[in-house]
């Protein structure tokens, strides 16, 4: 770890390089959720960024979201609907800038990446060592051949072919309920705004498309919001998915809206 939340918060970017070239090299698909995760695991948090701010995120979760917007504006990331990718010149900024120090001083600075730099490949695998031989065992003596028994012949019914089984829809373990906690919640009858505890923030679930949605008429204006699973703020997940992260936004024309939540993907999407 670094010796101050700057350094942490520089050190956490460049493991997101370095998460999203490794899965382009090992062809997973990570969403923005599952990269923030894994950076702030190969860089924990210290005792002050652990603290939860207003939302309960901690704060050095987002530090990390707010930064992220420097690799975006230096062409390194691409932040999309389906997750975030690595472009070419986030590979390249990889082998760069090897050294946290460099790595922020180039990301602070707009310092473009050295034209020799060449898109790096995926590391060569390591060889596996080859087992020992086992030592062959000594063949058994053959016995001999008894004599062959006439053979018999043996008339025999073919059982009736069973019907051939539909084949299993795959579904996803699904929490018990979803709910839409934001500043909106009274607006949806609830009591009081943020509160996943209440009837009218709950989402409902199709099982034919393993979707939760929801569709409220609101009044033009600004909204944040949260996904909160099981009535409760222990499990959430806010923008690009991430667990924890910052408040998704909604800038609303007025009248109708649905959103929908996927939590096998932990995406949303508003129609």
């Amino acid at each position: 770890m670094g010796a101050s939340t700057a350094e942490n918060t520089n050190l956490r970017l460049k493991a997101v390089l370095d998460i999203l070239a490794e899965s382009v090299w090992s062809g997973d698909t990570l969403n923005a959720g599952e990269v923030l995760a894994e950076a702030t695991v190969r860089v924990p948090f210290d005792a002050h960024e652990a603290e939860l701010l207003s939302g309960g995120i901690p704060r050095g979760h987002k530090n990390l979201t707010s930064a992220s917007a420097k690799l975006v504006k230096a062409g390194w990331l691409v932040k999309g609907r389906s997750g975030w990718t690595i472009p070419d010149d986030g590979l390249r900024a990889t082998v760069a800038f090897p050294d946290v120090s460099a790595f922020a001083e180039a990301l602070d600075a707009g310092t473009p990446i050295p034209d020799d730099v060449a898109v790096p490949t995926a590391p060569p695998a390591k060889p596996k060592a080859k087992k020992a031989a086992a030592p062959k065992k000594a063949a058994a003596p053959k016995k001999a051949a008894a004599p062959k028994a006439e053979a018999v012949k043996k008339t025999t019914r073919k059982a009736p072919a069973k019907a051939a089984a539909a084949p299993a829809v795959e579904t996803l373990p699904q929490p018990e309920s979803v709910a839409i906690a934001g500043d909106f919640n009274k607006l949806l009858g609830a009591a009081e705004d943020w509160a996943p505890q209440y009837d009218e923030a709950q989402m409902e679930f199709n099982p034919l498309v393993q979707l939760w949605s929801l569709t409220a008429e609101l009044p033009a204006g600004f909204y944040t919001y949260k996904i909160a699973l099981n009535r409760s703020w222990e499990e959430n997940y806010g923008a690009f998915g991430a667990r924890d992260g910052a408040n998704h936004e909604l800038n609303h024309d007025g009248g109708p809206v649905t959103i929908t939540y996927n939590h096998a993907t932990r995406d949303i999407v508003v129609s």
